[in-house]
């Protein structure tokens, strides 16, 4: 698995993410989902995952998320954080997710697109107790339920193309082009060939065809 970014920088970055969601939900008191979401449009999201330094350790968790509301709420925001004795859910929550993140390069929108984040707190117990890797597991696994179609066949269906037809079009075998929509073949191997042939019929990149997981 390819991770988001350079190791050296996740643990930090777990720190400040975990805090950034703890000091905006307990302190500021916004909701997890609402928060979350300005987190995204933000587009700080994508600075972490293209692997920032200056989001990733540059800025403290408390300083991320008075980044966010200032963004998109255009709001200063003078609140110190209160000293806490333990660490919250959403404390944990953050942590764990900037560590999936990292750990499977998708991008955070679409983690929570498959899982909200309201259901990923649910998952503090009894995950908060285990290894980061079991969260992940978990995660992968409600991912992989979530999303039981493949990109191939969302494209394909997109532009009401059979099977059949967009076989014909590429000159990619019947079979092989259902092995990938059935999840029998990782189209994240197939043939490059056959994904450049695919992805000029569906007019779309070959990225928007390969499987985040």
């Amino acid at each position: 698995m390819i991770c988001a970014y350079d190791k050296i920088y996740l643990e930090n970055c777990r720190r400040n993410f975990a805090l950034m969601l703890d000091y905006a939900v307990n302190d500021l008191h916004y909701n997890l989902d609402d928060f979350f979401e300005m987190f995204l449009l933000s587009g700080i999201d994508r600075q972490i995952e293209c692997g920032n330094p200056t989001y990733l350790v540059g800025k403290s968790g408390i300083e991320l998320a008075k980044d966010i509301i200032f963004k998109v709420e255009s709001k200063e925001i003078k609140n110190k954080a209160v000293c806490k004795i333990g660490k919250s859910r959403e404390y944990w929550t953050g942590w764990a997710i900037a560590y999936f993140q990292w750990y499977s390069s998708i991008k955070f929108k679409d983690i929570v697109q498959s899982v909200p984040i309201n259901k990923i707190i649910e998952l503090y117990s009894p995950y908060h107790e285990m290894d980061i890797r079991h969260f992940c597991d978990k995660l992968i696994s409600l991912i992989k339920q979530k999303n039981t179609k493949t990109n191939l066949s969302i494209y394909r269906k997109k532009f009401n193309l059979t099977q059949l037809e967009l076989s014909k079009l590429t000159d990619i075998p019947l079979r092989t082009i259902q092995q990938y929509e059935q999840k029998q073949k990782n189209i994240n191997n197939a043939k490059a060939e056959y994904l450049v042939k695919l992805s000029k019929i569906l007019c779309c990149s070959v990225e928007d065809l390969i499987e985040k997981i």
